[in-house]
């Protein structure tokens, strides 16, 4: 199983990128607990600066964008 973490203070771009990734988990069957991630220590703590970013099995895959769906299917397999 996959775990996901979803880094982001709650603004759109975070909150859309969630969407999406939950999106990609459910229409690819891939097993995976999604975490959103909203305090700002926990985000830091990962070195990611800018917003939103998303951490795949403990490795951050992406920061500071929202990643294409392609992409995220490839972040995940």
């Amino acid at each position: 199983m996959k775990t996901i973490k979803v880094l982001g203070t709650g603004c759109a771009t975070c909150k859309q990128l969630e969407s999406l990734v939950r999106q990609v988990v459910e229409e690819t069957g891939i097993e995976a607990s999604i975490e959103k991630v909203e305090d700002i220590q926990e985000i830091i703590s990962w070195k990611v600066l800018s917003t939103p970013g998303l951490v795949v099995d403990n490795e951050v895959k992406c920061s500071g964008r929202i990643p294409s769906r392609d992409e995220i299917e490839e972040m995940l397999a």
